[in-house]
């Protein structure tokens, strides 16, 4: 009413009238309507109302984001960081373990190659040593790090004698967890879990035996496993295929895993891969540190009277589908077993272990 009105412009309140109104609801209307179109003649990549998730490829983009510049800054940082890599080999004494992974490296990094004055003793029981070196190639660091078994197989009772072994591995997962769980953990934890464990078969021609069978049994459940033929050239071609079969028709029927398993294949590609690996296991292998002229051209072998056996020749032997494996293809999948697979199992079982032991101690307290 006039006297409501009235009331209210006295009392300091403006009113619109209702003609007002209606006029802005239709201008802000306009605006609406303009930018609709606006956005239909631009078109922004965008989710449907059915999708959930998006793919925006580059040739829907207006311009040059510099999303890929990520791959440049990893590399940089990891260059600068560098990382670390734990290799333990196992195997009895004479079956050429240091030899081969100082070819590996192409460098002095075995413990024979390492300990002054060094003398070939047979131990009276395992004890683990590792020698650590820090390699660097096109600017890129990695720390190094072989883990030796002497005494293992050695003795003439044999029993037991993967148990310090399996301590050894189950204390670096300990190690690595007790740095997680600390409330002021360090920025880079020091990483001395076994990424990889290459196991050394002698090259006799039959089956695998039991120390070797009970070995890669409780091996294989906490490190990543590759057996080899140690010194294959002692082998003619087909004794080396027949040993083969037997070899892998032994570790199917023990229910023996391997790396790399097919359980961990992440796609088709991985497994192509892959499955090409697990028909050439177990390698077979020749390891030398000298080099000889072969046409004009210097090359790893061996020499013998009835010619050279070229190391990195895969007519000669499989040490390259080795060495590829450990460093060249896999090297960064081996650490990510390591740490997604063995690790995780290992923190999963002491966690509920401690959670179990708290639970006891809280009932005998209630007691």
């Amino acid at each position: 009413s006039q006297d409501g009105n009235d009331t209210a412009q006295e009392q300091g309140l403006d009113l619109e009238p209702p003609v007002r109104m209606e006029e802005e609801k239709e201008v802000m209307e306009e605006m609406e309507v303009e930018e609709r179109v606006v956005e239909i003649e631009h078109p922004l990549p965008c989710l449907s109302e059915s999708d959930t998730q998006g793919i925006i490829k580059g040739r829907d983009l207006f311009g040059y984001v510099g999303i890929e510049a990520v791959l440049d800054q990893m590399r940089r940082k990891t260059m600068k960081a560098g990382f670390e890599f734990n290799i333990m080999v196992v195997g009895q004494s004479g079956l050429g373990k240091s030899t081969l992974v100082n070819t590996l490296f192409k460098s002095k990094v075995s413990r024979k190659s390492c300990t002054p004055n060094y003398e070939e003793q047979i131990s009276k029981t395992v004890h683990l040593q590792s020698v650590s070196h820090i390699i660097e190639e096109k600017g890129v660091k990695m720390k190094l790090t072989v883990i030796d078994t002497p005494g293992f197989g050695d003795q003439i009772n044999n029993e037991n004698c993967w148990e310090p072994i399996v301590q050894y591995v189950n204390e670096q997962y300990e190690k690595y967890l007790k740095e997680e769980l600390n409330v002021n953990r360090k920025k880079r934890i020091p990483d001395s879990r076994v990424h990889g464990c290459v196991y050394f078969l002698p090259a006799t021609g039959h089956w695998l035996r039991p120390i070797d069978v009970e070995f890669m049994r409780r091996l294989g459940k906490i490190v990543s496993i590759v057996p080899v033929i140690a010194k294959a050239d002692t082998l003619t071609l087909e004794e080396r295929l027949e040993f083969k079969q037997r070899i892998r028709q032994d570790l199917q029927a023990n229910g023996i895993r391997v790396y790399p398993q097919k359980e961990y294949d992440e796609d088709a590609e991985d497994r192509i891969l892959n499955d090409k690996i697990r028909e050439n296991i177990p390698f077979a292998v020749v390891g030398t540190d000298k080099e000889h002229q072969v046409n004009g051209n210097k090359v790893l072998g061996r020499k013998t009277k009835w010619g050279i056996i070229e190391v990195e020749n895969v007519a000669h032997c499989e040490f390259a589908h080795l060495r590829d494996l450990l460093i060249r293809s896999h090297l960064q999948d081996l650490k990510d077993v390591t740490h997604n697979i063995h690790y995780e199992t290992y923190r999963v079982k002491r966690l509920n272990e401690s959670n179990a032991n708290g639970l006891a101690y809280e009932l005998v307290q209630n007691i």
